[in-house]
């Protein structure tokens, strides 16, 4: 495997506090010429789910060995594990609480590591709030300069990590069913349901009293009013012209959408 010299970072710690850039800061110290990329630090605080999708939808386009870091982890400091996941193409590390498990469901494991060596973390004595800074970034770093995934922690079997589950978006005759499993910045309501199920279809929705079409594009419905289509990201999505659907309909993640088809 090509050695990673991309790191990306994916928190839930804003932009108001220095804490994303302390993880750079770490970085920089162990791997001063790894190109470091935020995919994002605007994650929900503390919603394991947003991270799993934004991670999903990002891991593809970037290059081969790239080492990416995510951090949403209410659990910190507790008993869940810290670990590190090598792919075919790339290396995961993360909080073991199903932050990754939207990039396991097509990236099959080779090999899964508890990060149980202090002498890849930042010092001995990480804090108990702060993984991402102590433990995270600086193993992140050492990988990236090369060292083995074997080396930086205890091998684990890949089946033992956890999942985060979402209901899988199910057909009956001339009805789909899934649910909302992101929120993206425009409010818009992304779907576990795939472009595939809906190909070649007529198809609309009820939200309430509202009728809600699916369509190509937003300009296809007047401005202010809601919408069904086909994300970049590859879902169906319940949208809004020039509006923020979440606020006009009210879902959350979760949230339970029905498609008619004709």
């Amino acid at each position: 495997m090509t050695t990673p010299r991309v790191i990306t970072l994916l928190t839930d710690f804003g932009l108001a506090d220095s804490y994303g850039a302390m993880l750079k800061g770490v970085i920089a110290q162990i791997a001063p010429t790894a190109t470091v990329i935020d995919l994002t630090h605007q994650i929900p605080p503390q919603n394991v789910a947003a991270a799993r999708f934004q991670l999903m939808t990002a891991y593809a386009y970037f290059p081969r060995g790239t080492v990416h870091v995510a951090v949403v982890d209410p659990g910190v400091g507790s008993q869940r594990r810290a670990i590190a996941v090598e792919l075919d193409d790339g290396i995961l590390v993360a909080p073991d609480n199903g932050l990754i498990s939207g990039v396991l469901q097509t990236k099959r494991p080779q090999a899964a590591v508890v990060l149980n060596r202090p002498q890849y973390w930042r010092n001995a004595n990480p804090s108990a709030t702060f993984h991402g800074r102590d433990i995270f970034a600086p193993v992140a770093a050492h990988l990236a300069q090369g060292v083995p995934l074997q080396v930086v922690g205890e091998a684990i079997a890949p089946d033992s990590l956890v999942d985060l589950p979402l209901p899988a978006w199910q057909r009956s005759g001339n009805t789909i069913t899934g649910c909302i499993q992101a929120i993206d910045h425009f409010g818009n309501g992304i779907t576990t349901i795939p472009a595939a199920a809906i190909a070649g279809c007529q198809w609309h929705s009820t939200w309430g009293d509202r009728l809600i079409p699916g369509a190509h594009t937003y300009t296809d419905v007047p401005v202010g009013e809601p919408l069904l289509l086909v994300g970049s990201h590859g879902w169906v999505e319940l949208a809004v012209n020039q509006g923020n659907a979440q606020q006009l309909l009210g879902f959350t993640w979760g949230s339970p959408l029905r498609l008619d088809l004709s």
